[in-house]
This record gives structure tokens, sequence and C-alpha cells, in this order.
């Protein structure tokens, strides 16, 4: 059996989906992969259960009732990664943002020694391609802010894309995690750091999608703004929990 899980949450993927499933089973590493959809209108765990056959034991789906965000989907992902017994178990979007050979560089972070591998677009510089302006400011500024409040060591806090070694995810409590948009990425970076685990940032270029929709919005933003300062407010005050 493979050691390392893939999860991959969707909604409204259609146009990505086939394709990235593919190309991560193309590495010549052995990955399985873990799809969990949101109920999806256009299709997207259709289209996964058609491959299934193709890639029988290497390709799961896990179908919820309603759109219930990121951080909720990698939550579930998480337990039934554990409950396999999964080493190495990934977090990766499936619109390409994240390039599937660099799985391979954030798994051997893990065999080196790390306990949790981030894809970093700003270790080495701002590593993003198609991006405007305004939306490079607001994603390095965030990090920035992060990094200020938590101190969090790493460049780009804010990643989606990382590799848990069994171990941190088996010691974070899951179901206190409270954001379920991206700063659910900053909140988990922030608890494998109190648990003093060891975070090695990996360098990786950073593609917008080409295909589909963005999921971002303003709520999103807004969590993450305020919600680090509340998520750094509780730390402090109830440590037992944390």
């Amino acid at each position: 059996m493979a050691d390392s899980l893939v999860i991959i949450p969707t909604f409204n993927e259609i146009e990505n989906i086939e394709l990235i499933i593919h190309s991560v089973f193309a590495l010549e590493q052995d990955f399985h992969i873990l799809v969990v959809d949101d109920n999806s209108p256009d299709g997207t765990a259709e289209a996964v259960k058609a491959l299934r056959e193709r890639y029988s034991n290497r390709l799961f789906l896990e179908e919820r009732r309603g759109k219930s965000g990121l951080g909720t989907a990698y939550i579930h992902g998480f337990k039934w990664a554990i409950e396999r017994k999964y080493e190495f178990i990934f977090e990766m979007d499936a619109d390409f943002s994240h390039a599937p050979p660099d799985l391979i560089k954030l798994r051997q972070a893990c065999v080196d020694g790390a306990d949790v591998a981030v894809g970093s677009r700003y270790k080495k510089g701002i590593n993003v391609v198609n991006w405007p302006l305004h939306r490079i400011l607001l994603s390095y500024g965030a990090s920035f802010y992060v990094k200020l409040i938590t101190g969090i060591r790493v460049h780009d806090p804010t990643a989606g894309f990382v590799c848990y070694r069994r171990k941190v995810l088996e010691t974070i409590n899951l179901d206190s995690i409270k954001f379920i948009g991206y700063a659910f990425q900053i909140e988990m970076k922030f608890r494998a750091h109190l648990q003093n685990y060891r975070m090695e940032e990996v360098p990786i270029i950073f593609t917008d999608r080409i295909r589909g929709k963005s999921k971002m919005s303003a709520s999103i933003i807004n969590e993450a703004v305020f919600g680090v300062l509340q998520m750094k407010l509780r730390s402090l005050f109830h440590k037992k929990k944390f």
C-alpha cells in the first residue's frame, strides 16, 4: 500500500478533476488520491467515479451533502487518512495552481525530517504566475501580517499546498479547528507551530487557474484578516485547548 495520500477538495471542478487525477498518477512516486466533493452540481463527483475502475485501490471519493467549506473538507480527509494509516498526507488544489510534480519534493522534505512541508510561493522571492499585481500584494501582505501576529516561522503561512506527517494530524485536535475558509491554512500551521513541529518550506511556482472559477471572496479575506487576531488571543488565554 502507498504511504502517501493527496487530498483534493472539490466544488465545481469538472474542467480540472480528470486532468489533475491523471497527472498525479503519472508521477513516478506512488500516490493515492482522495477527492472530497461538496455535492458539485457540475458532475465533478461523477467524473471521479468514472475513473475509479481504471485506478482501482488508488482513487477514492468522499461525497458530502452540501458546500461546507475548504477547512471541513480537509478535516474530513485528514480523519479518513489517519484511519487508514497513511504516513504522508497532502493538501492540494484541483485547478493546477499546485504543480503535481512538486508533490515529490514535499514528500522528500518530510522523509528528510520535516514534520510539515509547505509549498512556498515566497521563500525565494515571489513565484506567482498569472496573478494581477493587486492580488500578489494582497497575498504577500497577508503572509507578512500573519507572520507578525502569530510568530509562524515560514514565508508563506497562507499556502494551501502542504504535506503533513500523520503524527502531526494525530496530535492536533482537528475538531477544535475554527476556520473553514482559507484561514484554515493559517490555523493548521499555527497549531503545528505551537507544538514545535518542524516546518520546512519547499519553493514552488504557483500558477493561477486557467480553467474554472476562483472561490476567493470578500468573506474569505475578512476571515483571514480578523480571524488571525482572534486565533492568537485564543491561544494566549486558552492554551490547553491548543
